[in-house]
């Protein structure tokens, strides 16, 4: 029996559904109790395996909860407590490639995050988790080995920027970004992968292509970027995660 945890957000929203939907498994809603929050999972039993999905911007209303306001230790807590083989992360980016164009999902490779707000489980006895090689090979290579089916190409080994929003960047701030090294922009994987890091768990992360970053539209410096639309285009990309979780299944 595989146990994956997904934790998905922007464009995501309806990922638990269509899944079901397309596969007739059965769908449980729970809640798991953390003292940082109450958070709410959606498990799929499929035959013998589980799947528990995860939307990073919850809340207790219709509203959604913006980037900077998630509390990440309740949400990588509660994933745990459902003792996964494997976690894969799904974020919605801003890409600074050209070959990493809107409507392609890429697999990261490391991150850049210097926002400087400290993310741990352990702030009474220090804990200092090695983050040298922090996203799994098995898990990149199931996603890489199903993604090549969907796409023309797979990009791997992206650099995602942590900013933490809510605003989009300026494309000042985005030039200093790949100055840095980085290739694509997004508010959330940087403080998930740090708790993450401090479980001995394989860990993964879709990079979703959802918009170029600010100042990088080819042709188009000044092209402004809409949140609306970048919902959509991340929308489009569910059925390509799906693909990705069956993997992931099917070799953990």
């Amino acid at each position: 029996m595989t146990r994956v945890a997904v934790i998905c957000g922007t464009g995501m929203s309806e990922l638990s559904k269509v899944y079901q939907k397309q596969n007739k498994f059965q769908l449980t809603d729970t809640r798991i109790d953390t003292k940082w929050g109450n958070v709410p999972i959606t498990v799929i039993d499929k035959d013998d395996d589980k799947i528990f999905i995860l939307d990073r911007h919850h809340s207790s209303t219709n509203k959604r909860i913006p980037p900077h306001m998630i509390e990440h230790r309740a949400n990588v807590y509660a994933i745990m407590s459902c003792q996964p083989q494997v976690i894969l992360s799904v974020n919605s980016v801003g890409s600074m490639r050209e070959d990493f164009p809107p409507g392609e999902i890429g697999i990261s490779g490391d991150i850049i995050d210097l926002t400087q707000t400290p993310w741990t489980f352990f702030d009474d006895d220090a804990n200092h988790s090695d983050r040298t090689s922090i996203f799994d090979e098995q898990g990149i290579s199931c996603c890489e080995e199903i993604l090549v089916q969907q796409q023309s190409s797979v990009v791997k080994g992206l650099i995602v920027a942590q900013c933490v929003g809510p605003q989009f960047e300026t494309p000042s701030e985005i030039d200093a970004l790949v100055t840095l090294g980085a290739d694509v922009v997004g508010m959330t994987l940087g403080p998930e992968q740090r708790l993450i890091s401090e479980f001995n768990v394989p860990h993964v992360a879709l990079s979703c292509s959802s918009n170029w970053a600010a100042g990088r539209t080819p042709g188009n410096r000044d092209a402004e970027i809409d949140h609306l639309a970048v919902d959509s285009m991340a929308s489009s990309l569910i059925s390509r995660v799906i693909v990705c979780i069956n993997n992931l299944i099917k070799n953990f």
